[in-house]
């Protein structure tokens, strides 16, 4: 397959109100960087394991036993999903609250030029906050800080420091900003002291303004194109 793009939409199981994310990667991202975008794109501290299950086979930091994950670091997307033939998958995170997400595949495109960073399009709902229990402890924590009668009321209101919470209200920008940071580590990794060629100039008149446009052409142009 030649290079190319792929759009994920990716929603938060058993959770109300919805929390969702639409991203586009390169389809030949490896599975332990497709995690780190997911966790910037969602708002997740990384802090906890990890695992995608396509079908039967499981992805993620590998263990001492035998039955533990195939190494993510050592698999791509594309080749999980050639393996395994899958246009939808799961993506676990925390083993412990056990926050699993839905992750759709919906489309491809051919990579534009050097052009293939991730890019977070969409965004919907915020991100519950971590430790909290899983979906049925998030549910609890909502309930509880909203209801000063209810029985952990003064427990969960000293844990999360505020009355307030409003699982509608997401620092898109922020998020965003944390994609594009990935991208920009990955290129100080793999290509320093190198720069991205100009964009064609059906997408910009002029490599200057490719390079002074960049956040608003993630942000607008993919919308327009995908």
């Amino acid at each position: 397959m030649t290079a190319s793009l792929i759009r994920l939409k990716v929603m938060l199981d058993d959770v109300e109100p919805r929390v969702m994310r639409r991203v586009v990667v390169p389809f030949r991202i490896r599975l332990d960087r497709l995690h780190e975008v997911l966790q910037a794109a969602f708002g997740w501290t990384n802090t906890h394991l990890y695992e995608f299950r396509i079908r039967d086979v499981g992805f993620g930091i590998p263990d001492d036993g035998f039955d533990g994950p195939i190494d993510a670091r050592k698999a791509t997307l594309l080749s999980a999903i050639e393996d395994i033939g899958a246009r939808s998958f799961k993506y676990l995170y925390d083993f412990g609250d056990g926050w699993m997400h839905t992750v759709k595949i919906e489309k491809t495109v051919p990579v534009v030029a050097d052009f293939n960073d991730p890019v977070l399009l969409d965004v919907v709902g915020r991100c519950p906050p971590e430790d909290v229990g899983g979906p049925w402890g998030y549910e609890e924590f909502r309930e509880a800080l909203a209801n000063k009668n209810h029985e952990r009321h003064d427990e969960l209101l000293e844990w999360w420091d505020s009355a307030d919470y409003d699982p509608t209200a997401v620092d898109a920008s922020n998020l965003r900003e944390s994609v594009d940071a990935l991208a920009a580590k990955w290129k100080r990794r793999s290509r320093k002291g190198l720069s991205l060629r100009p964009l064609p100039n059906a997408y910009f008149p002029s490599f200057a303004q490719a390079a002074t446009s960049r956040v608003s052409w993630s942000r607008a142009g993919w919308r327009r194109r995908l």
